[in-house]
């Protein structure tokens, strides 16, 4: 007979059904699905760090546009206006004006637009 109950197997064991914890039915109890489970979650954990920052970035534009479009011109126009006046200003940032400090941001548009 081999023994399958050795401490190092358990522990391996129990790392991934640790992992698996807020899984739902044999996903979370069964070892072997739980390991293709852990391997799965990994996988799409890795897609989507790359993905957030697209998405974040989306969802600036998407703020940025709004706020464009209060003041009576487009992004692109806006933005084309921003790099030509060499405002230092990021997306992020510039989205982070355009909802906590709107007057700042009609100013940052003025600049931009006379550029």
């Amino acid at each position: 007979m081999r023994a399958t109950n050795g401490t190092i197997h358990k522990n391996r064991r129990k790392k991934i059904l640790t992992r698996t914890k807020g899984f739902r039915a044999g996903r979370r109890r069964l070892y072997r699905t739980a390991k293709d489970a852990a391997m799965k979650a990994d996988m799409w954990a890795f897609r989507d760090r790359k993905q957030r920052k697209r998405h974040f970035r989306v969802l600036w534009i998407a703020r940025i546009n709004a706020a464009c479009r209060i003041e009576g011109t487009s992004y692109s126009k806006f933005m084309a206006g921003v790099i030509k006046a060499n405002i230092g200003l990021n997306r992020k940032s510039l989205s982070e004006l355009a909802i906590k400090d709107p007057a700042t941001f009609k100013e940052v548009v003025k600049q931009a637009l006379a550029a």
